[in-house]
């Protein structure tokens, strides 16, 4: 039996996560459902598609993933699955796909045509369920969809490179549960247009030139102790997504506070990197 994740905005709260997963094991017994998140921002696609880029690698292929981020149908917001390196994406057409495909190509995209579908206020229960449930019993997407060419694409939150390339500009995309800082600026991309430059991060009124592998990394263990930077200390790192992240040591968001309270940023601001 393929396993079924499910990430969305709806919090624990409410009855709607229980609710999906009941219909899920009334119509498979046998199913395995995985929690990815349900503590996306509310219709913030762009988080989504962060946490779900970064995560569904890590299932095997034939799993099949529900998307509950703003899935309610319109005529721009169609429903679609989307077949991609072997993965199923049961979703809405709001552009966390086209964010997700940014560098890979689906193998097929349907747009969902169920006969007799009920489209009220809960279409991942009355649609990306019975469409998941379908997939998961062997059932292929010709049966609940026709072809479709028209996934959103939001370029609109890919860095920017100005100036020549001495510039690269980019905006905050993701701040997790330690109030870290995560921006859409790839690691791939800072080595391109770096070329073995000196380079200065800069975000508010700080300046960074270093850009660190680990968070312990910030530690100077060579110098004496009083002098060594440590908890409290601003940094910048790659992240286990190889984006560039911005943290504060061992902080505590519910506390002293994180890299996004104590610096002041927060969903799309500006980070900005001038190579030297």
């Amino acid at each position: 039996m393929a396993i079924i994740t499910l990430t969305t905005d709806f919090g624990l709260k409410d009855h709607f996560v229980g609710v999906l997963k009941g219909s899920i094991y009334s119509e498979l017994p046998d199913a395995k459902i995985v929690d990815i998140s349900h503590d996306v921002a509310p219709f913030n696609i762009q988080e989504c598609a962060y946490i779900l880029k970064n995560s569904y690698n890590s299932f095997p292929k034939g799993s099949i993933h529900i998307v509950g981020v703003d899935s309610e149908a319109t005529q721009e917001n169609q429903h679609i699955v989307v077949l991609i390196n072997g993965h199923y994406f049961v979703s809405a057409n709001t552009g966390v796909i086209g964010l997700i495909t940014s560098e890979i190509k689906p193998d097929k995209v349907v747009e969902i045509k169920i006969p007799d579908s009920l489209h009220g206020s809960f279409p991942v229960l009355s649609v990306f369920v019975q469409v998941a449930c379908h997939i998961a019993r062997g059932g292929t997407l010709e049966v609940v969809g026709k072809p479709f060419n028209d996934l959103k694409d939001l370029r609109e939150f890919m860095p920017r490179i100005v100036d020549d390339g001495k510039k690269i500009i980019g905006s905050v995309i993701y701040i997790d549960n330690y109030g870290n800082v995560v921006t859409n600026i790839q690691k791939h991309l800072f080595e391109a247009y770096r070329k073995g430059r000196e380079f200065e991060l800069l975000v508010r009124n700080h300046k960074i030139k270093k850009i660190h592998k680990a968070y312990n990394d910030i530690i100077d263990f060579s110098v004496e102790k009083s002098k060594q930077k440590g908890d409290g200390d601003l940094l910048a790192l790659f992240n286990s997504s190889d984006y560039i992240e911005l943290a504060i040591y061992k902080s505590n968001l519910k506390t002293v506070g994180g890299a996004s309270t104590l610096l002041g940023l927060d969903y799309r601001d500006t980070i900005m990197i001038d190579f030297l």
